[in-house]
């Protein structure tokens, strides 16, 4: 069985590399850009080139299924590469393909306001996927980068599934059935995303969970169950939301960037404007084998288990990393 968490944004550290060995993680996709452009981006990925340079028996950098299978191999974690907002391509189509060259395998059309490709969960009026985001998801299609609609609204991603020649993401979020925050999908999202190929990662980011930090293991398990009914369990898998060892600082740049002056409180309320206590049962990557008994003692069998875990991500990397 692969281990596979389809997002974390970490403050990385040897520390946690370590930690994601304990846990016999075989590959997480990475968060290396919120609000930056191109330039910045780049720093952040030669940032990680230093951490793939001095821990080379913990991480090494994938860019395929077959890397990820190769580091499992190997007793390392594949690191795979993405955005969550469109900002590093700028208003320029040519850099999707650039930054797929450099590694990077899932993009956000959308980080929770309008941008220049589709509207995020966020704003009072969702018109849907624009000019630019049409061509623009062509263009990921053509090249082999993943569209995440992860913070988008619900037209603007209905759009998206229907855009795309390619099966789409939702790397990082819940269903809406089971807890109605901003960024959880709907049913009819959640149909979409099944009926064409696409998949989910379940989200283990407090704010997104039915009780938030007192979210039991049972019930998180329960929502993956009646998630599976929906859109068959083959189109399931884990995107946690990890942001071990960030500062509170580090929310303020997920949800304001460079767009305003005021600081955005998020679906978190001024009072705890920081980052939440995780449920006790997932605290850290060594975590992973709670999740894994909860699947089984909810009734999902060992194939299924394995599946949720990661096998179906690795099919989803198989099948969408590289050019069409």
């Amino acid at each position: 069985m692969h281990i596979i968490d389809n997002l974390q944004y970490a403050n990385w550290s040897e520390k946690i590399f370590k930690q994601m060995r304990e846990g016999g993680v075989d590959a997480v996709h990475v968060t290396i850009a919120y609000h930056e452009i191109f330039r910045e981006m780049v720093a952040n990925i030669e940032q990680w080139n230093r951490w793939f340079e001095s821990f080379p028996d913990l991480i090494c950098h994938a860019r395929s299924g077959d890397d990820v299978r190769r580091a499992k191999r190997d007793g390392r974690t594949a690191i795979i590469f993405g955005f969550q907002n469109p900002s590093p391509i700028e208003d320029d189509i040519g850099l999707v393909e650039i930054c797929h060259m450099l590694g990077v395998r899932f993009m956000q059309l959308t980080y929770n306001n309008q941008s220049l490709l589709a509207t995020g969960c966020y704003e009072a009026e969702d018109s849907g996927v624009t000019r630019m985001g049409r061509e623009v998801i062509k263009e990921m299609n053509r090249v082999g980068l993943v569209v995440d609609m992860s913070h988008s609204a619900e037209r603007s991603t209905l759009d998206a599934i229907a855009l795309s020649d390619r099966p789409i993401a939702i790397t990082h979020a819940n269903p809406n059935f089971w807890y109605p925050a901003k960024r959880n999908k709907s049913d009819a999202v959640l149909r979409a995303l099944g009926e064409t190929g696409g998949m989910l990662g379940f989200s283990l980011y407090p704010h997104h969970l039915k009780d938030k930090s007192q979210c039991t293991l049972e019930s998180f398990c329960e929502m993956i169950a009646r998630t599976a009914d929906l859109m068959g369990v083959q189109h399931i898998g884990l995107g946690s939301d990890l942001c071990q060892d960030q500062p509170d600082s580090v929310v303020e740049w997920m949800r304001v960037g460079r767009w305003t002056k005021q600081i955005d409180y998020g679906e978190g309320s001024a009072a705890h404007a920081g980052f939440p206590e995780m449920p006790d049962w997932f605290q850290d990557n060594r975590h992973f084998g709670n999740i894994a008994a909860g699947l089984r003692a909810a009734g999902f069998s060992k194939d299924e288990t394995s599946a949720i875990m990661g096998e179906n991500w690795l099919r989803f990397y198989d099948a969408n990393f590289t050019a069409a």
